[in-house]
């Protein structure tokens, strides 16, 4: 048989077979290569490629910048990368199945890995799309309490630390059998000033101790898990480091310290320095009983004085936790530092966050803050120790690390260097207190950009604008479109009051105008409002469309008013002059309806008295021979006669016409106009050989008066018919169609056709484009006034030995 793989080439390159399965494939694909070191130590992968399922489901891009390690840190605490590091080095295929709740995720991954050329190819499918059993749900629940509780639990630890490295006495832990110092609080150390104990066994670091019994009391604490408890317990240690040990006392107290599955894993030690209190006991003891009354009152007056004692040192406590409750919650970095250089020995979560959690108890700043030393910042402190004047910086830029990016990054802090004292005034320490401001730096940088542009945009914006700021109107932006419009330049107006520069301005009603805006905050809009500027000569009056927006501040109150303005004086000038011309067309349109009129009936009487005249000569004249010069005559005045007749008849219908504003309508079908039409122009069609194609099945029924519409339709297609070209029969096409609110008819013909020039005079009175056709040169005139009457209207598109299609808009 034949392999599938090698039979799925003959329907297409493997190329194209490769990137079409990776496309639509529902299981993530990524492709690695390896970031080794000199030794050829796999330390990460590199991204080189993710399909679109793998992108989808982890939320990144097809090329990521960051590596494997850098994208999940906690891979190496769930194994993957050891897996991918196996299946890399060993060429040989690996799976791994993975429950992955951290760095953002939260889901079950299934793995395949497999070593490919010089790369790592790795296929994996997640939970996210498939429904959880009841059972997984309460297990994630469960582990999500766990995680909870655990990150409660640390919190505990470190504030429990926190105060134990505060408390006035002499604390310790022990972590194992061994009894290996896990904690030394200072007041512990002070005991024992030269001597490096965390991490040394107890037997180790303090050898003397044993065969003192403390040893073995400290084990067996840690064996039978019961505290104990010694008022004073005599010690021989050497404190001050001669090499000869001194008695001491102390009140201890030893517990037992378990893990979160209760079980002892070290020990705690509570000891305070009692030995000046045990020492004066036994003196008083040795005192002669005479002086027991003064012994007595001595010792009431130390257990007093350890009373107040204990008093400070719970009111200490107390201020401790609080002081650290504040400076955690505290929006700042605070850190203190000790000694001329400028060892850590307080730092906060926000000094931690600031330093890309770099800072350690012990370092010094320039460990942990190798970026600034060049940048000054040290030069400062070693200034304020020296010295011991403290130093404040606002908003200086500063580039520090960014863990993220692996650079640094340019910031901007205030900070305050402020020294700290011993008992003796001179300076032991510094505390920094900082704030990170890039954020307010950069949006007040941003902001003047922003100002800037906005000033820019205004100066070349192709209206005129103005921003004025307050109750007093004082202008704070103004454009040169503006000052032109005003008549003052833009740097004679900048920071004075508007009426002040504008004062005839407040009488014409701005200043209402203005005050409303800011009063009420909502904008105004005026058309064609009139104003007389100081450029303006006496009587002389502009108008202006403009708008005033108000401008609110941070708290949202109007703090300015924007006003963009458009001079229109021209336009309402001309549309002045636009009705005067319009009233003065009326009157002679009235004019030229009268005259119409009027002529139409006083020519009626001496046309009727010529055709009687021509009747009774014809009555009188002996017949005459057909083609006869005098039956040639009396048909010549007669046919002028009847033009003349209809003519006058012309006249009187636009007479009509011209007085028919609102001229009766009725529901008219189109097509049974047409079919009239057709039939009063059989004769002519037969005559021209010409032929009506006609396509209005889906028109509407129009609205006006039928022999109007009839009109129309007449006078279209007996010009098509009449006006055809010579050297073809016509085709004369009607079809309807919907526009907007119209019914469009369209007539169009294959005939002569019109010029540019032509078609400017179409529709006048009278006139006529084609002298070879009769005719009285008012049919269109009077088709135009007969649409148009009715709110609709005709157009006329045409080329010269095409053709010409007219297109008449009946309103719906």
């Amino acid at each position: 048989m034949s392999d599938p793989a090698v039979a799925l080439l003959a329907f297409a390159p493997a190329e194209t077979l490769l990137v079409d399965l990776l496309a639509v494939s529902l299981t993530g694909v990524i492709y690695y290569t390896p970031v080794t070191d000199a030794a050829g130590t796999v330390l990460d992968f590199r991204f080189e490629y993710l399909n679109p399922a793998a992108q989808r489901m982890l939320r990144l891009p097809q090329h990521p910048t960051l590596t494997h390690r850098q994208q999940w840190p906690h891979s190496e605490a769930h194994g993957t990368f050891a897996c991918h590091v196996d299946a890399y080095l060993t060429g040989e295929p690996r799976t791994f199945n993975v429950s992955y709740q951290a760095d953002g995720y939260d889901n079950d991954y299934c793995l395949a890995a497999r070593r490919s050329g010089h790369g790592l190819l790795v296929s994996f499918t997640d939970t996210a799309d498939q429904p959880r059993t009841a059972v997984e749900m309460a297990l994630r629940a469960s582990q999500a309490r766990e995680q909870a509780a655990r990150a409660e639990a640390e919190a505990e630890r470190q504030r429990f630390r926190d105060v134990l490295l505060h408390l006035p006495a002499s604390v310790a832990t022990f972590r194992g059998p061994d009894l290996v110092y896990d904690l030394v609080t200072p007041g512990y150390q002070q005991l024992f000033r030269s001597r490096h104990l965390l991490g040394l066994p107890l037997g180790e670091a303090l050898p003397e101790l044993r065969g003192q019994g403390i040893l073995e009391k400290l084990e067996r604490v840690y064996r039978t898990g019961e505290p104990h408890y010694d008022p004073e317990q005599e010690t021989w240690v050497d404190v001050s480091d001669t090499g000869h040990p001194e008695q001491r006392y102390y009140t201890v107290s030893f517990h037992p310290l378990r893990d979160a599955h209760g079980h002892i894993d070290g020990v705690f030690n509570f000891a305070y320095d009692v030995t000046a209190f045990v020492t004066a006991r036994q003196q008083v003891q040795h005192l002669n009983h005479e002086l027991t009354a003064r012994v007595q009152e001595r010792t009431r007056a130390l257990e007093a004085a350890l009373r107040l004692a204990d008093q400070h040192r719970a009111n200490l406590l107390k201020q401790q936790e609080l002081l650290g409750e504040i400076l955690g919650q505290v929006p700042a970095a605070i850190a203190t530092l000790r000694g001329p250089e400028h060892h850590y020995s307080f730092f906060n979560a926000g000094y931690q966050a600031l330093s890309g959690q770099r800072t350690q108890v012990g370092l010094t700043v320039a460990d942990v803050f190798p970026e600034v030393v060049p940048q000054g910042f040290l030069g400062l402190l070693d200034q304020v120790y020296a010295t011991g004047v403290a130093f404040r910086g606002q908003e200086m830029p500063a580039h520090l690390y960014d863990p993220a990016t692996g650079r640094p990054e340019q910031r901007y802090v205030d900070f305050i260097y402020q020294p700290l004292r011993d008992a003796q005034g001179g300076t032991q320490g510094i505390l920094a207190f900082i704030v990170d401001v890039t954020d307010r730096v950069v949006a007040r940088q941003q902001h003047a950009v922003h100002q800037r542009q906005l000033k820019e945009a205004f100066a070349q914006a192709p209206v005129a604008l103005f921003v004025v700021h307050g109750p007093e109107y004082i202008f704070d932006i103004v454009n040169p479109g503006m000052g032109e419009m005003i008549g003052y330049a833009p740097d004679q107006m900048l920071g004075r009051r508007y009426f002040d520069l504008l004062p005839g301005l407040a009488a014409q009603g701005y200043r209402a105008l203005l005050d409303q805006v800011y009063q009420t905050g909502q904008p105004h809009v005026a058309l064609e409002q009139a104003a007389q500027l100081p450029h303006h000569r006496d009587g002389e009056t502009g108008y202006y469309t403009f708008s005033y927006a108000p401008l609110r501040d941070a708290d949202d109150q109007v703090s300015d008013i924007m006003c963009i303005a458009v001079d229109v004086t021209e336009q309402v000038r001309a549309r002045q002059q636009l009705e005067r011309l319009n009233q003065q067309l009326k009157r002679t349109n009235v004019d030229l309806d009268n005259f119409i009129y009027t002529a139409s009936h006083d020519l009626k009487a001496p046309i009727t008295n010529i055709e009687g005249l021509l009747d009774t000569l014809r009555h009188e004249l002996p017949q005459q021979p057909p083609g006869s010069e005098v039956a040639f005559i009396l048909g010549l005045m007669q046919g002028s006669v009847e033009r003349f007749k209809r003519t006058i008849e012309h006249l009187t219908t636009v007479s009509k016409l011209q007085q028919e504003h609102d001229p009766s309508t009725e529901q008219v079908a189109l097509a049974a106009v047409l079919e009239d039409v057709r039939l009063d122009l059989a004769p002519l069609l037969q005559q021209t050989g010409g032929r009506l194609l006609v396509h209005v099945h889906n028109c509407p029924l129009l609205t006006l008066a039928e022999k109007n519409l009839r009109s129309v339709v007449y006078n279209l297609l007996s010009n098509a018919l009449k006006y055809h070209h010579p050297d073809r029969p016509p085709v004369v096409q009607v079809r309807t169609r919907l526009e907007d609110a119209f019914v469009v008819l369209e007539v169009q013909d294959n005939g002569l056709g019109l010029s540019a020039a032509s078609e400017q005079k179409l529709f006048g009175m009278f006139q006529r484009l084609h002298t070879h056709v009769e005719g009285s040169g008012l049919g269109l005139y009077m088709v135009k006034r007969m649409v148009e009457n009715i709110g609709g209207r005709i157009t006329v598109a045409s080329r010269v030995e095409e053709g010409t299609t007219f297109s008449v808009y009946f309103p719906r």
